[in-house]
């Protein structure tokens, strides 16, 4: 049984309302509140044998979206921060120089990710067996991840993420998201 974090330390970033954080986080909490509920259902229905039924089919195919929702989230509001910090000098920076040529060439690269047309999430990913970093485009919570790559920065770019705050300036969210990113958690996920 999985139980919800709580992001409250969250309220008063700046860049964020805390009705936009507060709506946030109970649909976070929704998410940790159906992967419970679908697991229950499941492991009832495999007491029951009833795995070739097409509602288990469908239930495990539900399974990996609520379960990557509240993941997803975990990892977005984890690396977030109400004060502001700077990429230090370290193995996330030398791979981020590695793999893009400068900080500023990353961070033009995740920006427009970001600000493409659609909903989903923008993740930092590395590849510990290739030691490589990559940003991702993330359609669809169950679909496109980096199979065992290592979610090292997630923004979320579905418009309950900004909308309340920002309407349809994206941009003005990414940059907001940009000044609350928590550096050093983002670097220790790197291990």
């Amino acid at each position: 049984m999985y139980a919800p974090k709580n992001y409250e330390s969250l309220l008063g970033t700046i860049g964020f309302s805390d009705q936009l954080l507060k709506n946030h986080f109970t649909l976070y909490q929704g998410y940790v509140t159906n992967f419970n509920k679908l697991n229950d259902i499941l492991v009832a229905m495999e007491k029951d044998g009833k795995f070739g039924t097409p509602e288990y089919a469908e239930l495990n195919r539900r399974l990996g979206w609520e379960f990557n929702g509240m993941r997803l989230h975990e990892y977005y509001f984890g690396n977030m921060s109400k004060t502001s910090s700077k990429l230090s000098s370290s193995k996330l920076s030398s791979a981020i120089e590695k793999e893009f040529g400068s900080y500023e060439t990353w961070e033009k690269d995740f920006k427009s990710m970001g600000a493409m047309r659609g909903i989903g999430w923008v993740v930092l990913y590395w590849d510990k067996e290739a030691d490589r970093i990559f940003n991702v485009w993330i359609n669809e919570h169950d679909t496109g991840h980096f199979a065992g790559c290592t979610p090292l920065l997630v923004m979320d770019v579905f418009e309950h993420a900004f909308m309340l705050d920002y309407g349809t300036k994206r941009a003005d969210y990414i940059e907001a998201f940009f000044k609350a990113i928590n550096w050093k958690t983002t670097e220790d996920r790197l291990k």
